[in-house]
């Protein structure tokens, strides 16, 4: 599956366009994290518990995204983009949606 944040595939041609694809995850924060994130602050540098978890939540919805693609037998996905929003206190959502496209041979 090729994965492109523009809105073609560099050197092919775009077939059919089968529509939107999108995957999601929901993470909260976990009290350990929360205690390592919160003496880091005090010192200062990358909180690298966070780091690790949204990195986690973007593998994961980007993983949802192409099963999604993979069902309705795209080649690829273009335009693909990242959003996220808090949906509660210490919850954040990881939206990751494109458009699934077949490729010409």
């Amino acid at each position: 599956m090729i994965l492109v944040t523009t809105e073609t595939v560099p050197g092919r041609e775009i077939e059919r366009t089968l529509g939107l694809v999108r995957g999601n995850t929901v993470r909260a924060k976990h009290i350990g994290r929360d205690i390592v994130a919160a003496l880091r602050n005090l010192v200062g540098g990358e909180v690298t518990e966070y780091s690790e978890m949204m990195i986690e939540a973007r593998n994961e919805a980007l993983n949802r995204m192409v099963v999604q693609a993979e069902s309705l037998e795209a080649d690829a996905i273009v335009g693909i983009r990242l959003v996220t929003a808090q949906v509660a206190a210490g919850a954040a959502e990881l939206l990751a949606y494109g458009t699934a496209v077949r490729l010409s041979q």
